[in-house]
């Protein structure tokens, strides 16, 4: 599920393959960048933006802190009640039609706390913001998409339980991974083009934001949320 709030549509995600492996689940030392501010964000020389993103009601504290954009997290410490309460992410603007792309992959490494209530996702819009696509990897706890299931289907390298549903300001397709997964490789485009050709529930879209990070609905007591690696490829 997203709000597409003007805030939260400004938020998102990305980073290298090679950056996949090597990091440590939390920094060793000071991070390059921190934040506990509901809105804080930081560009990376790489031409990601991290952000906090604490955009729901009933939220409690969270603090995100990063070194570069495939080596990133948050400490969050949200109630135990319904609503999601933030999206910390990391966003990578791609601005091509779908027709125009060759290719567009992302990876992905993240340690998830085994408790709370959070999905950990990728939130892809189009440039005008009037559609939504959500790529689930993992999921705990009590959360669920957005729509009405359409069946399954194996894209991308994933297979995914598909949900078609809106919030009243845009359109939201939610793809939900049938098993959990905490690193690897998402094909985007053949995803999109399935959307676009075969189902027929968008144009030749511009992609804007690629985001990937984690909807918290609860996390009391403070849990932690790593990106040991992440990256988003376009051409």
């Amino acid at each position: 599920m997203a709000r597409p709030t003007l805030t939260r549509l400004l938020l998102a995600p990305t980073a290298a393959v090679a950056a996949l492996i090597g990091f440590a689940a939390a920094p060793a030392h000071a991070a390059v960048w921190t934040s506990s501010d509901q809105w804080g964000n930081y560009t990376t020389s790489d031409g990601y933006t991290l952000y906090n993103n604490i955009w729901g009601s009933g939220a409690g504290t969270q603090t995100i802190w990063a070194n570069s954009s495939s080596n990133w997290g948050v400490t969050a410490n949200h109630p135990n009640t319904g609503g999601i309460k933030s999206y910390p992410n990391a966003k990578k603007v791609v601005n091509k039609p779908i027709d125009s792309l060759s290719s567009l992959t992302s990876g992905y490494n993240v340690t998830v706390p085994s408790s709370g209530a959070y999905n950990t996702s990728y939130d892809i819009w189009d440039t005008d913001y009037d559609y939504e696509v959500m790529l689930w990897v993992n999921y705990n706890g009590a959360v669920g998409p957005l729509g009405t299931s359409q069946g399954t289907v194996s894209l991308g390298g994933h297979t995914w339980t598909v949900y078609k549903g809106s919030n009243g300001a845009n359109e939201v397709f939610s793809f939900l991974r049938t098993s959990d997964s905490s690193s690897g490789t998402v094909n985007v485009l053949p995803i999109l083009k399935w959307i676009k050709d075969t189902k027929g529930w968008w144009g030749n879209e511009t992609i804007g934001d690629v985001q990937f990070g984690y909807e918290i609905t609860s996390s009391s007591g403070g849990l932690n949320f790593v990106t040991n690696g992440f990256n988003v490829s376009s051409r």
